[in-house]
């Protein structure tokens, strides 16, 4: 999963309030409306000692519309600067939560995000697309209108009629071509993780066949949607333009559910594959930690229990330096690579976390017992694929005992 969104908050010292807001619509609220949630939890602020003008540049944020129709929520943190990450979650939190400290609650944050995809939705008819983008920043609307517009068939007879017909089979495949060409463009631009395509059954199946392959590996077709408005994926409804709920809705949330379940297995299959074979993955947050200060980190896994908690890993914290690199087990440890400015201490899963923004890693909960079962599974909880691997990452080494599946960790070897 991608978290370069919350990098606009390195390099910032704190401290920093954060908001988790239920931002659903007041219609289908609870209880109460947005901005009522928002009074709350600027009382909160205030009260735990934010100052004035980090809460009023929060309310122009949090009280600023979503459009989502559905259940969702929204987190807002800020410092005095300003706004540093607005974003809408794919769900709603079960309570408002409110923070001031030096650290932002991030954990919470990127569980939430764990459970977005950056979707294009695509409905065609033969004039044309709406396309609508939703994901972590929210929802994106667009029109787009094919440029040929002799598409409409006639009742006339012989001669004439013949050739308006092959006008418009010619326009309706212009128009195809060119709806497939706005995709792949828009595609190659905002880089979505799928793109549904839905509409004009005959537009549909044009556009499919002329889009480039880079859209083709990650376009699905669910039948039901039509133009007329943005489309909406929230809550228990997703609506295709005009078309509302009913078998297009359930399809389109079976599609992102088997989507964020592959995009997981994808990460996760790539750890267990690494830590059996002892090389393109380890284990443990002092491994972990040895590789984020190397930058060797594609991705970093940690166990669900940490998207829902403070960012402590059995008690533990980590100390982490004004570099992306700079992330060590104890303070000494970067002293004696010379860095003496900036030194912070952090809950490991918030350092882990931050390092792995830094250095463009992604995050990925693993659900308990996906990747191994007991000591065999996350040690510490906290683990890593790889960029690249050499003589000087941290190894691990498996048990071979008889009956004995646990996975150990060995000293750390060099060579």
């Amino acid at each position: 999963m991608k978290i370069d969104w919350l990098k606009p908050l390195l390099g910032h010292p704190g401290p920093f309030a954060t908001v988790y807001l239920d931002a659903t619509p007041s219609d289908k609220a609870a209880d109460r409306d947005v901005a009522n949630r928002w009074r709350a939890a600027r009382k909160s602020l205030a009260a735990r000692g934010a100052p004035d003008d980090v809460l009023d540049s929060m309310e122009e944020a949090a009280r600023r519309p979503t459009w989502e129709p559905g259940l969702h929520g929204r987190v807002v943190i800020a410092d005095d600067t300003g706004v540093l990450v607005d974003r809408v979650l794919h769900e709603a939190p079960t309570a408002d939560l409110t923070a001031w400290s030096n650290v932002p609650e991030l954990l919470q944050a990127v569980r939430a995000a764990d459970e977005s995809v950056e979707l294009l939705v695509v409905a065609v008819d033969r004039k044309g697309a709406d396309f609508t983008r939703t994901g972590v920043g929210g929802r994106v609307y667009e029109e787009f209108a094919a440029p040929d517009d002799e598409i409409a068939k006639t009742g006339s007879t012989g001669t004439k009629r013949a050739r308006i017909e092959s006008r418009a089979e010619d326009s309706w495949e212009k128009n195809a071509s060119a709806i497939a060409a706005e995709v792949d463009r828009r595609v190659e631009e905002t880089a979505p993780e799928l793109v549904v395509l839905t509409g004009d059954v005959r537009t549909v199946a044009g556009v499919r066949d002329a889009v480039g392959r880079t859209v083709a590996e990650i376009c699905v077709e669910i039948p039901g949607g039509v133009r007329g408005g943005p489309a909406t994926v929230g809550g228990a409804s997703a609506v295709g333009g005009a078309a509302s709920g009913g078998v297009f809705a359930d399809r389109v949330a079976e599609a992102l559910d088997s989507y964020r379940e592959r995009r997981r297995e994808r990460v996760l299959a790539e750890l267990r594959q690494g830590l059996g074979r002892d090389e393109g993955a380890v284990s443990s947050v002092d491994d972990v930690v040895a590789v984020l200060g190397r930058a060797q980190v594609a991705e970093l896994v940690l166990a669900e229990d940490y998207g829902t908690g403070n960012g402590q890993v059995n008690g533990r914290t980590l100390w982490i330096g004004p570099e992306p690199v700079h992330i060590a087990s104890d303070r000494a440890d970067l002293e004696a690579l010379g860095v003496r400015d900036g030194l912070e201490e952090l809950p490991a899963a918030v350092a882990l976390v931050r390092a792995a923004i830094a250095q463009d890693a992604g995050l990925t909960f693993a659900p308990e017992g996906s990747v191994g079962v007991g000591a065999g599974g996350l040690v510490d909880g906290v683990a890593a694929t790889l960029r690249w691997h050499d003589g000087h990452t941290p190894h691990e080494y498996a048990a071979t005992m008889s009956g004995d599946d646990t996975r150990l960790r060995g000293e750390r070897t060099r060579g």
